[in-house]
This record gives structure tokens, C-alpha cells and sequence, in this order.
């Protein structure tokens, strides 16, 4: 590969992916979306075009003409923001007309499919980025007790359960209680509500669903994830191992050491 177009949403992810494309010499054009892709992306790109959710086409012609074979997806896009400045093109409405189920899955399978139709290979970004899965057992943080694992294995059976709904990401457990299942807020509005009706000591478990494409829809945590935990006061998350990413994984597991939160990789 001498080149990547890098569909980019919100998050880091999408920074550390040029960044892992450029340590290995990879010329990176860079599809960044209005009000979620962070603006310091383009200072770790060749190129960037700003495009509004739903513009497909628009995105399928600038791949083209930066004669991209290959393209990836790095990062989401808030559903919160679909809602203020989703501008579908003609070609992204006929593309919907065709998708059964507006998950978000389906959604990214249809626009995977479309860019794939014109020439251009949708590949999984995660192998360029070295450690960036979770490993099996105990990554950081003090060692899970019995009743904490026994939670995060129901919080995975529930995951799982319910995955094939398109809901269900991630799920929070205390004491064998389910206390939130993430569903259109997204997993940050979710833990804290969950928080509010049990209080501290959490067990969370965030996993890719049954099926999930993970070329473009794969789970990660970052840092962020981890203050977010200390926040509302959890005492563990669980993460599937080898599935979901630990974006700046050293920055994360150091997080996790110094608050006393539990990182742990499910198998």
C-alpha cells in the first residue's frame, strides 16, 4: 500500500491510524467530518477534504481522484449529530432506500459496499497499529475478585443476547444486577445513568455485537474511557480480548493504574 484514504469520525482513533500509516511510509487522504473529526488531523495527514455526514459521493470522487485503492473507517459518528447536519446525497439516499435496517452496522456494510463498488478495497486500519488490541486477563489495575468477574461474564452473556438488536455495546453490572445497556445515547450517557441508580462499584463490559464488521464498527477505549470510569466511580471494565482496541494504550493503562480502576481482557 502506498496510500490510504482515511474516512475519519470522532475520537482518536483516527489520529493514531495516520499516524501508523506514516511509520510505514504511507501517504494518507484524509476524509474528516464536519463537527465530529478533530481538527488536528489535518496536521498528521497529506491531504484533507471536510465533509458532511452523508456525502458520499462527494467522498467516493475525492478517493478517486487522490487515485486511492484503498480506504479505511476510523472512528463515529455521533447519532446525536445525525440529527443537526445529516445531508444525505443522491447517492447516499438511494444507498438507504436499499438497507433493511438502519443499524448502524447495516449502514456501514451499504457504505462499505458502495465505496468497494468503485474500485476502492475497505480494509480494517487495526493491524497497522501495533498492541492496539486487548490481551487476555488483567491489564492494569488491581486483580478482579470472584464476585467482579461473575459480573462481567453476565454483563457479556447479556451483551450478546441482545447484540443482534444493535444494542447492547456495552453493559454495566453491579453484584449481579444489570444496571445500564447502551442503546442510542451512546456508552458515556449510559454509564452514568446506570451510576445513578446503583451508585459505585461497577462492573462494565464493552464488546463488538454478534456478526459486527469490525473493519469500520470494532469497540475501543482510550483514556477518556478510563476517567470516565473514575468519574462515576466503576470499579472495573472488561474489554474483549484480541476484538476490542486500547487506543494510546500506555497512556490508558497508566489511567487505569493510578485511579485504581480494573482493565481486564475477557476471552
Amino acid at each position: 500500500m502506498t496510500s490510504l484514504g482515511l474516512i475519519a469520525g470522532n475520537g482518536v482513533f483516527p489520529l493514531e491510524v495516520a499516524r501508523a500509516a506514516h511509520r510505514r511510509g504511507i501517504r494518507v487522504i484524509a476524509l474528516a467530518h464536519l463537527h465530529e473529526t478533530d481538527a488536528a488531523l489535518a496536521d498528521l495527514v497529506d491531504e484533507i477534504t471536510w465533509v458532511k455526514v452523508g456525502e458520499l459521493q462527494r467522498m467516493i470522487d475525492v478517493l478517486k481522484d487522490a487515485q486511492v485503492s484503498e480506504a479505511a473507517m476510523a472512528g463515529g459518528i455521533s447519532r446525536a449529530r445525525l440529527a443537526d447536519s445529516f445531508a444525505p446525497d443522491a447517492r447516499a439516499i438511494a444507498m438507504l432506500a436499499k438497507v433493511g435496517r438502519f443499524s448502524d452496522d447495516a449502514v456501514l456494510r451499504a457504505i462499505a459496499a458502495e465505496i468497494e463498488a468503485d474500485g476502492i478495497t475497505v480494509i480494517d486500519p487495526v493491524p497497522m497499529l501495533e498492541g492496539a488490541l486487548a490481551r487476555a486477563g488483567l491489564e492494569a489495575g488491581p486483580a478482579p475478585t470472584a464476585a467482579q468477574l461473575k459480573d462481567l461474564n453476565l454483563a457479556f452473556d447479556v451483551m450478546r443476547a441482545l447484540g443482534a438488536f444493535d444494542i447492547g455495546q456495552a453493559v454495566a453490572v453491579l453484584n449481579g444486577v444489570v444496571a445500564a445497556i447502551e442503546a442510542v445515547e451512546g456508552t458515556d450517557a449510559a454509564l452514568r445513568r446506570g451510576a445513578l441508580l446503583v451508585g459505585r462499584g461497577m462492573v462494565v463490559a464493552k464488546a463488538a455485537k454478534p456478526g459486527q464488521d469490525l473493519r469500520f464498527d470494532r469497540p475501543a477505549i482510550g483514556p477518556a474511557t478510563i476517567d470516565l470510569l473514575a468519574e462515576i466511580g466503576a470499579a472495573m471494565i472488561g474489554v474483549e480480548a484480541q476484538g476490542a482496541m486500547i487506543l494510546q494504550r500506555e497512556r490508558t493503562l497508566e489511567r487505569a493504574r493510578s485511579l485504581g480502576i480494573t482493565l481486564y481482557g475477557h476471552e
